[in-house]
Parts: C-alpha cells; sequence; structure tokens
C-alpha cells in the first residue's frame, strides 16, 4: 500500500483547537487514514470521489464535520453526481457503517506490506459500484 501509493500517515499536520489529548488522537488518527481509505476503497482523490469519501467516513465515524463536507462538497457536483451519490453512495456508507468493522480501529501500519485485495476481503469492504467518477 505504502510504495505503490505514495501513503505515509505521517505527513499529516498535527491537530489543532482540541485540548483534550484523546480526543486530539482520534481526530489525528482521522486524519492520518483518510488518504488510505481513498486506496481501500478505490475512490479517486477527484471532487466526487472525495464527497463519496466523506460520506463513508460521516457513517464509519459519526464526526458531524464529515457530514458536513460531505453535503457541502455536494453543492458543487453534478445534477446526475448527486443522483449518484443519492442512490448509491449514501445506501453504500451506511451499509458499510453497519456491517463493516470500525475502520478507525485497525492498525494500518501492520498492514502496509499486504496485497490490497487481501486486506480488502478481511475487512469485508464493499467498493462503490462506478457510479461515481
Amino acid at each position: 500500500l505504502e510504495q505503490r501509493h505514495s501513503f505515509d500517515p505521517d505527513e499529516r499536520t498535527a491537530v489543532h483547537f482540541v485540548d483534550d489529548p484523546e480526543l486530539a488522537y482520534v481526530m489525528t488518527r482521522y486524519r492520518q487514514v483518510h488518504d488510505l481509505w481513498h486506496v481501500l476503497y478505490g475512490l479517486p482523490p477527484t471532487f466526487a470521489g472525495e464527497v463519496a469519501l466523506k460520506w463513508l467516513e460521516a457513517a464509519q465515524t459519526g464526526l458531524p464535520m464529515c457530514a458536513a463536507g460531505a453535503l457541502a462538497g455536494g453543492v458543487r457536483l453534478t445534477a446526475a453526481q448527486r443522483r449518484a451519490v443519492v442512490r448509491s453512495v449514501l445506501p453504500w456508507a451506511a451499509r458499510h457503517a453497519l456491517r463493516g468493522p470500525d475502520l478507525m480501529s485497525v492498525y494500518y501500519e501492520r498492514e502496509m506490506g499486504r496485497p490490497i485485495d487481501e486486506l480488502r476481503a478481511e475487512l469485508r469492504v464493499e467498493l462503490l459500484p462506478r457510479t461515481i467518477k
């Protein structure tokens, strides 16, 4: 994962404005795994791919900022992309959050040398149907 996709979780800057050390760690971890989730879910680094990932993050973490980002980003999508979000992305994110593992608690650093398809199978990752480009 790390070499093929140039992913380094330590490249993220420190979290600001969070006084509690445990909450700061959770927010730092969330930021660290964001790019990894793009790779894990095969979501392109496009505006539509970012909106899809934000919906998954909102369903997985319950963080209001993720839902706010998905909603705000959705405004910039085309009408066809917004329909795809409602028809495909939202149900997909909800299914994955309900049936899949807690992705924030995966020790990804131990999985970096592993084939991506093997990791997806173990985590029961359901790739988003190609309705979002």
